[in-house]
């Protein structure tokens, strides 16, 4: 039996290049990739590896939770 899984994802762009991957209803799921597709990639597997663990263990298989992003402005003297 197979069940289909869909969970949001946060790409974050970085200084040196590349993206680093958050999937915020799996935390223990950050990992990067050098172009979109590749971080894409290298989530997906983290993924099913976090998830076939929590199958082997008996532990939750969580739901996706949709991420929250908020602006915050501080005003910094130099």
């Amino acid at each position: 039996m197979t069940v289909e899984h869909r969970y949001s994802v946060a790409f974050e762009p970085q200084a040196e290049g590349g993206f680093t991957v958050l999937v915020p209803a799996l935390p223990e799921v950050v990992t990067e990739g050098d172009t979109e597709q590749e971080a894409l990639r290298m989530t997906e597997e983290a993924i099913r590896a976090i998830l076939d663990y929590r199958r082997d263990h008996g532990l939750p298989i969580p739901v996706d939770v949709a991420p929250k992003l908020r602006e915050v402005r501080i005003v910094a003297a130099e």
